[in-house]
């Protein structure tokens, strides 16, 4: 990043800026007026939070984001899956860079999004996961364009679709693998709340198992194999799996289903497995362990009731896959990521893992971070979830912006 020079607009400013010797003036101005308009950006993460975007039921939403886009001058395009795109062009010879938040979140059609204010804090389901991160990228996007900040490399902002759950980073991985986007040479996520950024991406496989059978009468038919008891075997055994501590790796049952009536024998019983690591080794390593208990369990109840010729089988269907991924603390994202804070005289972070749209590119080789974008807050995925913008919230959207330019170039 070259050196900067802080125009007169700067003096809303903190002083850990205004103490760096040649800030570029249009940065310098940028920044001043992402402090300056914080009040607009607090509007923008309200507005949009109060439109439902529920799993695979963004495109209200979405349609909303590309109509504020097209507000601020940029052309904005919905691609197939409903991804929103508005790029600013560099002056070239720099790299392509994704600055992206995702526009869904995990609440179900009909919960009430209205957010309420109590003092300083507001109160709403997805104020923070990832409201926050489009009112941030909105408004770089807009004082980029504002404050006629260049760049060598585009700047391609995305309001992407699928990052939670069921969606299974449908959104990303149509920006990358069928490149409704372009080129990308970058991607920096900004997803909740704080200043934290996550550098490596938790992996984890979800599946549907659902054990089959006849089904029949608890007590006429009493002594066939029975799907319950045999999920049952299966969910005992995935409890007494050995995993490492280092790298992390985890399981869990979350979801059972299944059977009729108390007195009947089930057809069908059903559970819900998630299975993560930081590490895509120790995932397929754990991957594996998991299906044999699942054959093992069928095999075992079978041989319960050696009597009966009742049929009995298993099938695994995929909910979810999320590639795990890590990238080095040299990597060059992750230093301008850091020297951006250090720059805002902000703490400077330090890289962890997590589930997030970085997963992906981190994945395919292609530098990425998940960042957060200012504030503070918590209950994230909860009906009481908040955030609170204190008296520097728009540190965040300072952070972001340095760390855009520096990723796409000067």
């Amino acid at each position: 990043m070259r050196p900067f020079v802080l125009a007169a607009a700067s003096l809303l400013l903190a002083g850990p800026i205004a103490a760096q010797a040649g800030l570029d003036p249009a940065v310098g101005r940028a920044l001043a007026r992402l402090e300056r308009d914080n009040a607009w950006t607090i509007e923008q993460q309200i507005s949009l939070c109060e439109i439902p975007a529920p799993p695979f039921g963004e495109q209200a939403r979405g349609a909303e984001y590309a109509r504020r886009f097209e507000a601020l001058g940029y052309r904005a395009v919905v691609d197939q899956v409903g991804n929103v795109i508005a790029t600013r062009k560099g002056t070239g010879g720099g790299r392509r860079l994704v600055l992206a938040a995702h526009l869904d979140t995990v609440f179900p059609a009909g919960t009430d999004v209205r957010v309420r204010r109590e003092g300083t804090r507001l109160h709403g389901p997805g104020i923070g996961d990832d409201c926050r991160g489009l009112a941030v990228v909105l408004a770089i996007a807009r004082a980029m364009a504002l404050e006629q900040v260049a760049t060598r490399g585009d700047v391609i902002f995305v309001g992407n679709v699928g990052e939670e759950g069921p969606g299974n980073l449908r959104g990303v991985r149509h920006l990358f693998e069928q490149g409704s986007a372009g080129k990308i040479d970058a991607f920096v996520s900004v997803d909740g709340v704080g200043l934290g950024m996550v550098t490596a991406g938790v992996g984890s496989n979800r599946y549907r198992v659902t054990f089959k059978g006849p089904g029949g009468h608890s007590y006429g038919d009493f002594g066939m194999p029975n799907p319950m008891h045999a999920m049952g075997r299966a969910i005992a055994a995935i409890g007494d799996l050995e995993v490492p501590a280092e790298p992390r790796t985890v399981f869990n049952v979350g979801v059972v289903e299944g059977g009729t009536s108390i007195n009947s024998i089930p057809m069908t019983a059903t559970m819900q497995i998630d299975l993560r690591s930081e590490s895509a080794a120790a995932l397929a390593r754990l991957d594996s362990a998991f299906r044999r208990t699942v054959s093992q369990a069928v095999e075992r109840e079978k041989a319960r009731w050696p009597g009966s010729d009742k049929a009995l089988s298993a099938e695994i269907g995929v909910i979810g896959l999320r590639p795990a991924g890590s990238q080095p603390d040299s990597l060059w994202l992750v230093r301008a990521a850091r020297d951006a804070a250090k720059t805002l005289g902000l703490p400077i972070p330090r890289g962890g893992a997590s589930s997030t749209d970085a997963n992906l590119p981190i994945s395919l080789g292609i530098p990425a971070l998940a960042v957060d974008g200012g504030g503070r807050g918590d209950g994230a995925h909860s009906l009481g979830e908040w955030y609170d913008d204190g008296t520097d919230g728009f540190r965040g959207p300072q952070w972001v912006l340095l760390l855009t330019v520096a990723a796409a170039g000067r």
